[in-house]
């Protein structure tokens, strides 16, 4: 890679101008805590990092706004201070990468990243309300409402959710948050075999009891998330064990929980490999693809909608080919194998020529992060 230039904007009006007058091509950053995903960039380096603060709560209608490189933490931690929370669960791969950096809030929308309890809450782009932003040629620009029932340009912070800052540079975001259970359980049932793994998941999750998450390590079994009042977790925690007919299941409460819903979230279990794929498919394909993978460890998530596939070895072609409905995110490798293999699952020739069009329309001459999506 070529030296690059540090760029710092104080605030969006900076970005504003360094987008429209800078001559080379920029990668926006917040913390960095995301840039080991997706292709290395030869950019110069857009320093978002001042800012950062949370300009507006409102804890009694459930919305927050904030600058974009507000530190999630500072987040999370005004959210607790009134019993309240990110319902999608946003994952920190930093163990899984290696990396220190805290994530932002800005980072996690741009990437779209959702937990364990997605197929509960939905995606980050399911809770993202608005928006401050920034074009490739320079021109300030919002979308959206800082109500959860205005819906006027709804579509375009959808857009930005998972663009990976290729589009726009996010400066302000507004968000819909949720009130806090009063009780988190977790059953562990014990087992290995894949197959009854996904069938029970599935049970769960199509079951009237409320499974929020629902998950598989070979290693520990299946693992469901049951969350609400008190009264309501033990009556659907003894209808579902019937239904399971696994009354012998493991359980885990509240602070314990939490921290286990975490690892599996961020996959921290496979931090120790060096490839790791993030492998999308319906939850009824999950065992065959499972099975063409051969992954030498693995995770299941979204009842079995998310496969966690770990290797020693890199082979973008047994996996991208295992894959007949979905799609297969590299999301940890070296950075000679991330040059030279297409990180994201390359896309249909129809939504491949959209997404040209929607970058042609935002970044017209391909200024942020050229190629990392590639």
């Amino acid at each position: 890679m070529s030296a690059f230039e540090l760029l710092r904007p104080r605030d969006a009006v900076d970005v504003a101008e360094i987008l429209a007058t800078h001559p080379r091509v920029l990668e926006p950053v917040g913390s960095g805590s995301k840039r080991a995903i997706g292709r290395p960039m030869d950019a110069d380096y857009l320093d978002l990092s001042a800012l950062t603060g949370i300009l507006q709560y409102e804890p009694a209608e459930l919305v927050l706004t904030a600058r974009a490189a507000t530190p999630l933490s500072a987040i999370e931690a005004a959210l607790t201070g009134h019993a309240q929370r990110l319902a999608f669960e946003p994952p920190d791969f930093g163990r899984l990468l290696g990396v220190r950096a805290a994530q932002t809030l800005g980072g996690v929308l741009a990437a779209n990243l959702a937990g364990s309890r997605r197929v509960f809450s939905g995606a980050a782009r399911d809770h993202f309300l608005g928006f401050n932003a920034v074009s490739g040629r320079g021109e300030r620009f919002k979308a959206g409402g800082k109500v959860v029932k205005n819906v006027t340009g709804y579509d375009l912070p959808k857009l930005l959710a998972g663009s990976w800052g290729t589009l726009a540079v996010l400066t302000e975001v507004t968000i819909r948050v949720a009130p806090a259970p009063e009780v988190e359980r977790t059953l562990i049932m014990p087992g290995r075999i894949v197959e009854q793994a996904v069938e029970r998941l599935t049970i769960a999750l199509g079951s009237p009891y409320e499974v929020s998450s629902a998950a598989f390590d070979p290693q520990v079994g299946c693992l469901l998330r049951l969350e609400g009042f008190a009264a309501s977790v033990e009556a659907r925690t003894a209808a579902l064990l019937e239904v399971l007919g696994s009354p012998e299941a493991a359980q885990i409460e509240a602070d314990g929980s939490r921290a286990l819903w975490r690892d599996i979230g961020d996959a921290a279990a496979l931090a120790d490999w060096p490839i790791v794929w993030r492998v999308s498919v319906p939850p009824s394909d999950a065992a065959r693809v499972l099975a063409a993978l051969a992954p030498e460890r693995y995770l299941l998530d979204w009842g079995g909608g998310l496969i966690w596939a770990a290797y020693r070895e890199l082979d973008a072609a047994r996996v991208r080919g295992a894959v007949r409905e979905g799609h297969a995110t590299l999301l940890k490798a070296p950075p000679t194998a991330r040059s030279t293999t297409p990180v994201f699952h390359p896309q249909p020739p129809t939504l491949a020529a959209v997404a040209a069009r929607v970058k042609a329309a935002l970044d017209p001459h391909n200024r942020l992060n050229p190629g990392r999506m590639s």
